[in-house]
């Protein structure tokens, strides 16, 4: 059995993490001789018996299995040993003894970001999300997040847009794909960057397996953004991680009103960086991950290419420019453009459909409407 073997075999095992690890390491000198040992000298580092009983139950044909089973998804598994093991993560405090990897790791992924919140996000809080996680993959950032439905989606969906990097860390194994619906967009990251998890494959997605999640999310990140978070989000667990870590935190503010927004907001005056632009970042962390004048010059580009979208609404007229005035950053049902405008469904259709080809709207699940964030009337 080889050394990568005998960790994955005690990663299988469950409840052995680093700390318990580096123990028994000290103690027995090599991994496989903790699977070999007998039950007293368990007993006598202080490994109690159901642990003793698990470590000696584990059976070879166990591990063959998660190891054909890997190979035939396309994973790669790392131990925290290895030299394509990410830096950022090796150096936290209980860095996961393995790491089942689809995808790779690039010198790139040393700034990383992670980008997290609500999975009941609000249409602010989602496009902010996409936004943030867009401008800083065009900067060259790796932006990383969780999966979950919500800001984590719309995070790395902001960073393929922008055909930037993306790592998926999950809270389950890779036979338990959570949430299903995410399946496909677990495959575009793979291609992108890497979906990860320390979880043995058919590890379900347990409510306990997320804080551990999230302390991965953190570990891999320069700073951690928190977008929107309700008052006990795991998000916040993610910030606290990253405050242990000695990592930055970043929060989006929001409307005092607003559900997903007590948490970001408490976190900001407890004394997390505000973030409003882009620039609050990349002042933060002042790094060398591009030339502050090249970033400055990103940030002139992008505004330039905002005012060239405007250009298309100096030729709006008549129904047009009614249609396109009653439609806000807010979704706009296609019922409640109906009672507000005074045309046929047909006409509005057309309109619609005008506004959407000049990329002036655009349309959200539901038959709901908004304007595109780069739109100015």
């Amino acid at each position: 059995m080889t050394r990568l073997e005998a960790l994955v075999s005690l990663n299988i095992i469950g409840d052995i993490g680093s700390v318990r690890l580096k123990k028994l390491l000290d103690y027995f000198g090599k991994p496989q001789d903790i699977l070999k040992a007998p039950v007293e000298k368990l007993m006598a580092v202080g490994i109690g018996g159901k642990l003793t009983q698990s470590i000696r139950a584990l059976k070879k044909e166990d591990l063959d299995k998660e190891f054909k089973a890997s190979r035939k998804l396309g994973l790669e598994i790392l131990s925290y040993e290895d030299k394509d093991y990410p830096e950022n993560l090796k150096n936290i405090p209980g860095a996961p003894i393995v790491l089942y990897v689809k995808g790779n790791f690039v010198q790139q992924d040393k700034y990383s970001l992670g980008i997290v919140g609500s999975r009941r996000a609000s249409f602010y809080g989602l496009s902010s999300a996409e936004k943030f996680a867009a401008d800083l993959s065009s900067l060259g950032f790796t932006i990383v997040s969780g999966m979950a439905r919500g800001i984590d989606t719309a995070a790395h969906k902001g960073a393929l847009k922008m055909r930037g990097r993306t790592i998926a860390v999950m809270g389950s194994g890779f036979n338990r794909i959570y949430p299903a619906e995410n399946r496909e967009l677990s495959e575009e990251i793979a291609q992108n960057g890497a979906v990860i998890s320390e979880f043995p494959l058919d590890t379900q997605p347990f409510k306990q397996n997320f804080p551990r999640r999230n302390r991965v999310i953190s570990g891999l990140s320069l700073g951690v953004l928190v977008v929107e978070a309700a008052q006990n989000s795991g998000a916040l667990i993610t910030a606290d991680f990253a405050l242990e870590q000695g990592r930055e935190v970043f929060a989006l503010p929001g409307k005092v009103d607003s559900g997903t927004s007590f948490g970001t907001n408490n976190l900001i005056k407890q004394g997390a960086k505000l973030v409003s632009n882009l620039e609050d970042i990349i002042e933060e962390l002042e790094i060398p991950i591009k030339d502050r004048t090249e970033s400055k010059q990103a940030l002139t580009e992008q505004k330039a290419e905002v005012r060239d979208s405007v250009e298309p609404l100096k030729n709006l007229a008549g129904e047009e420019r009614a249609l396109y005035n009653i439609i806000s950053p807010q979704p706009i049902s296609l019922d409640d453009i109906i009672d507000k405008l005074n045309l046929d469904v047909s006409k509005i259709a057309t309109l619609l459909l005008r506004l959407q080809m000049r990329r002036l709207i655009k349309e959200l699940p539901g038959k709901q409407f908004v304007k595109y964030q780069s739109s100015r009337i």
